[in-house]
């Protein structure tokens, strides 16, 4: 049933998708040529029209290369806004190519422009529409997937507990086998019907559309006999592993001449191609920032010399890729200090060693344009989990699980945890949170992101004392 639903949904969708794009470039073509442009010296209608033709099979083929037909129940709204953008500008610049291949100089580039403008717009705004009707239905009880769980481990209770907290996902839980409980056990309202033997039956019986295995880890001797009863019956089958608090939500998984190998974590930079992009943008990123803030460097400079004696770069050792020590660079923003009296603590609040004009520098991050100089020589990254000084670094390894793999990637003068508030004295637990999840899932458009947000939101540091 939710499979038959499932395609219809698909095919409607394609349908209002094809009709937004057949309307946005009909309007495009309506506002550049017939409104901007009194139709001088320019193509006849039919030949504009005439590029609908594979314009729409062509937009909707890129829609489904970037998975924007998969269920809305396992996408979330800021991948599928993501994916529009990408299929919108692979077209844009496909569309762009090829009229440059059929030399047709007088095809309006503005109407190009205008409907690709047009379509995002367009798609964005019906999806969020689309989203919000299901939510409400799913809500009403209506368009449900039902599922039965086979395990009562540690991952059925969390599962459970996300689809009780997301009723707009439409997931319904018919209950639950386990051999370790009884059939009085209930949790949140879900109760234990049997055990694994009665799966055939209970599948015969019932017409259910997902089984999820949800075994405890001490049950996975019995995970292939339960998979093939499970494909036997040809309902779609799950597996929600009971480790998943020590492998990523994205695993990376290798095959090993027919062995599947699953690594603990996924690192897109150790991708050969994807680290040496990065280190390319790296470079030209941080000339270009050499040059843009070289005016505010040289009067901070300036300011740093003339208010206080010592240094004018402040050099101290953190820790970087592959638990490598650097020396990074910032302007002075103390006094000068003994190198042993430096070490001992952080900056805090009204911290005494802290000089006027260094209070302001830190709190602007101008202090930290010198960094760009690491980045050009390859200690560090635009986009980075944040180094820290050794001493912390052997404190943290002990104390927060996983610290220590935020060393698996160059460190960043700015970065996820810092745009998203984690700087200065703020909790290192969330700050490893963020790195972890960037890490984890870094693309090039995640640093580009960054970057944005570091402009707009990053520069002044509230915490920054």
């Amino acid at each position: 049933m939710i499979k038959d639903n499932q395609r219809y949904f698909n095919r409607l969708h394609v349908l209002i998708d094809a009709l937004i794009v057949a309307g946005s470039y009909v309007l495009a073509w309506f506002i550049q040529i017939k409104l901007l442009s009194d139709n001088v010296g320019v193509l006849p209608v039919e030949v504009y029209m005439l590029v609908l033709l594979p314009l729409v099979p062509g937009m909707i083929l890129l829609y489904s290369a970037f998975r924007l037909y998969t269920p809305k129940r396992v996408q979330g709204r800021r991948v599928e806004l993501g994916n529009i953008m990408k299929a919108n500008m692979l077209g844009l610049l496909l569309f762009l190519a090829l009229a440059m291949l059929v030399k047709q100089a007088d095809f309006s580039r503005g109407l190009i422009f205008l409907f690709f403008g047009l379509n995002i717009l367009s798609d964005v705004v019906a999806r969020v529409v689309i989203r919000y009707a299901l939510r409400d239905i799913r809500r009403r009880g209506m368009n449900q997937k039902h599922v039965l769980l086979v395990g009562y481990g540690r991952s059925a209770k969390e599962y459970i507990d996300r689809i009780m907290e997301n009723p707009q996902w439409g997931y319904k839980v018919y209950g639950i086998l386990d051999d370790s409980v009884g059939p009085s056990t209930v949790y949140r309202g879900i109760r234990v019907i049997g055990r694994t033997e009665d799966l055939v039956p209970i599948l015969t019986a019932n017409q259910l559309d997902e089984i999820a295995i949800t075994l405890g880890l001490g049950e996975y001797y019995k995970l292939e006999h339960i998979v093939a009863q499970c494909e036997k019956s040809g309902v779609h089958t799950k597996f929600i592993p009971d480790y998943g608090n020590i492998i990523p939500t994205k695993p990376y998984t290798e095959d090993l001449m027919g062995l599947p190998v699953i690594n603990i974590r996924y690192v897109p930079l150790s991708n050969t191609f994807s680290m040496i992009s990065k280190r390319i943008f790296d470079i030209f990123g941080a000339l270009a920032c050499i040059v843009l803030f070289s005016p505010v460097m040289l009067f901070a400079a300036g300011l740093v010399k003339l208010t206080s004696s010592g240094p004018l770069i402040f050099k101290q050792e953190r820790v970087g890729l592959h638990n490598q020590p650097f020396i990074m660079y910032k302007f002075r923003s103390m006094a000068v200090q003994k190198p042993n009296h430096e070490k001992a603590q952080w900056t805090t609040k009204n911290d005494p060693r802290v000089t006027p004009v260094g209070k302001f520098i830190r709190k602007t991050s101008i202090d930290e344009l010198p960094q760009l100089f690491n980045v050009l020589k390859g200690d560090m990254s635009l986009i980075g989990p944040r180094p820290e000084r050794p001493q912390f670094v052997e404190k943290f390894r002990e104390e927060i699980p996983r610290y220590m793999i935020k060393h698996q990637v160059r460190p960043g003068m700015t970065g996820w945890a810092q745009v998203n508030g984690y700087r200065g004295d703020t909790s290192i637990r969330k700050r490893i949170e963020y790195d972890l999840y960037y890490i984890e899932n870094w693309t090039m458009g995640l640093d580009i992101k960054i970057l944005f947000l570091t402009v707009f939101k990053g520069f002044v540091n509230k915490n920054a004392y």
